[in-house]
């Protein structure tokens, strides 16, 4: 028998304490039912259920259950659950009831707890005579285990397009799904990727960036009113991190770039806000004590361990800004090169990089698996092709850069000229919110994980464009490999660079980077990953349109990796 996880409390961010979330620590988190005199007691507010039904965080033995009760005016709601071994609930394993209201935005959540490893269960919630859709869950297996399998996504943009990817997913049969981040975003309508969002019939509400927690729960009342998305809540359960944009775009640890303390206010009040409603709306356990984390460690079998890592809020130092960088209109590389590279700067924070470290040091498991945000593999670019992409430079000159450089590489060093060496010579990363901009405390943590001798594979998310990368530290020692996915929907390369241009960086850049094996800069999808004793393997996976109300996979776009658990190596 494996040992049963181990949630680590610690700091979360400024800002979020129990008191905030104390409703979500009530009798509504609990595995049985509440008093039924007390309920019966209780004038119940008659309630739908508009917002459909998940469940996440499944350990061996327990699984999160979540609804939403769209109540007819306010007031408490009783709702009661039923978690059953058949969709049918003849044979009904557990059940209770309990109250909601709008102190935690009429959402309701149960810890089923006393389960079976690794076994199916169906759920559903009533209230009066109305009952919800019937969700399916899935306990954690313990033991010796032959596989497991995950579907990884992130950057789901509502007004950027439909949620195909969510709903091809809910047809697939996985032990659950690894939401990496940006679960909603929090522009204004007219904001980031809406260009479509009117013709569609997908304009953000509210209207207005999101600030207060009225704002943000509005917004995930819209997310969860999207019939993909909750086809995709109702199939599996969701093991979910937060990115950046659950709060405000490339947030870190005290800020955030698209936070402006003069117009907007206090940032750690708009954090609290935003975390609170995440707690709130999505099927995770809320905080045990007066402070939490997110990182955590969930168990299959004796074949992984997955460890879910906060690399946006708990210990996130500002990230390098390269026009304070500049020369001219060029980037100071050797300047950008050493804030990158300061020893001082982490990503992690001490006390979670401790944590990694530690799990990483006691795991036992075939494999060791991150599931984390940003890009962690080196992804540095010739300086006028990074200057283009990241800084809106000139993209005729981007693209002129990425066809030179490899034509230099190409040729032997000492057939190169002085001009084209000193192309190759002037790399530096393409965006400094990934792990590439934290330098020190990356091969900080791959030397450990090199001494370790781990089977490490890192799951990302963010960037909305597929990265496939070996993972080696600076001396070019192969460590891991790792898979960074596509978005649901929000835009890539393409919208900075255009379709041809972003075919054309596509194209070259696998010879340009060392470290990568593929890359597509142009479509939105998701992974689809599975482990086995002696190898993980991943599928890219695409969708035709995410404008279209219908959609179908692109074959032909269709990647498959397999690594072997002895080497480690891409092919």
């Amino acid at each position: 028998m494996s040992k049963k996880p181990r949630f680590t409390r610690r700091t979360i961010v400024k800002g979020i304490t129990a008191s905030s979330l104390l409703p979500l620590l009530g009798g509504n988190l609990a595995g049985c039912s509440d008093s039924s005199d007390r309920l019966a007691r209780v004038e119940s507010v008659p309630a739908d259920f508009n917002h459909g039904v998940a469940s996440g965080d499944p350990l061996s033995d327990s699984v999160i259950l979540w609804t939403r009760a769209t109540p007819e005016r306010d007031g408490t709601v009783v709702i009661g659950w039923e978690l059953a071994a058949d969709d049918s609930f003849d044979d009904i394993l557990a059940s209770g009831s309990d109250t909601t209201n709008a102190s935690v935005d009429y959402t309701f959540k149960v810890d089923a707890q006393g389960l079976a490893a690794g076994t199916d269960y169906y759920y559903r919630f009533k209230t009066g005579d109305k009952v919800s859709a019937t969700g399916i869950t899935r306990t954690a297996p313990t033991g010796a285990l032959g596989s497991a399998s995950f579907a990884v996504v992130s950057c789901a943009n509502y007004p950027a397009g439909y949620f195909h990817v969510y709903r091809d997913i809910a047809s697939r049969d996985v032990d659950a799904v690894l939401h990496l981040g940006d679960y909603i975003y929090e522009y204004a309508s007219d904001g980031y990727a809406s260009e479509v969002a009117e013709e569609l019939g997908r304009v953000s509400e509210p209207a207005h960036e999101l600030l207060s927690l009225e704002d943000y729960r509005t917004r995930y009342a819209q997310y969860h009113s999207d019939m993909d998305l909750q086809a995709c809540h109702e199939a599996h359960p969701f093991i979910v991190v937060w990115d950046d944009h659950e709060i405000a775009d490339n947030t870190w640890r005290d800020g955030a770039e698209n936070h402006d303390p003069d117009t907007e206010g206090d940032f750690s009040e708009r954090r609290a806000a935003a975390i609170q409603a995440w707690y709130e709306w999505l099927p995770v356990r809320p905080p045990a004590t007066e402070r939490e984390i997110i990182y955590r460690r969930h168990q299959y079998g004796d074949l992984l361990d997955l460890l879910m890592l906060d690399t946006r809020n708990v210990g996130r130092d500002q990230q390098v800004d390269y026009n304070d960088h500049l020369a001219g209109e060029a980037i100071d590389v050797d300047s950008a090169r050493a804030a990158i590279g300061d020893s001082s700067r982490s990503l992690l924070g001490r006390d979670q990089l401790d944590w990694l470290k530690g799990q990483l040091t006691d795991s036992t498991a075939r494999w060791q698996v991150l599931g984390q945000q940003v890009i962690m593999a080196r992804l540095a670019l010739p300086e006028p092709l990074t200057r283009g992409l990241a800084l809106g430079g000139s993209l005729e000159q981007a693209v002129a850069a990425t066809l030179a450089t490899a034509a230099a590489k190409n040729k032997p060093p000492e057939e190169r000229t002085p001009e084209e060496q000193a192309l190759l010579d002037s790399a530096i990363p393409l965006n400094t919110d990934a792990w590439d901009g934290y330098d020190f405390e990356r091969e900080d943590l791959l030397n450990h994980v090199a001494q370790l001798q781990s089977r490490l594979v890192v799951l990302s998310g963010d960037s909305h464009n597929t990265w496939v990368s070996q993972l080696t530290t600076a001396d070019g020692t192969p460590v891991g490999v790792e898979f960074g996915g596509s978005s649901i929907s929000s835009p890539g390369v393409e919208q900075v660079a255009g379709a041809d241009n972003a075919a054309v960086i596509a194209l070259f850049a696998t010879n340009l980077v060392d470290d990568l094996n593929f890359t597509n800069l142009a479509d939105r999808g998701y992974l689809l990953v599975s482990f086995t004793a002696e190898e993980v393997s991943a599928k890219c996976l695409y969708v035709s349109s995410i404008v279209e109300p219908d959609y179908t996979i692109k074959q032909e776009l269709e990647k498959n990796f397999v690594v072997p658990r002895d080497t480690l190596l891409l092919g």
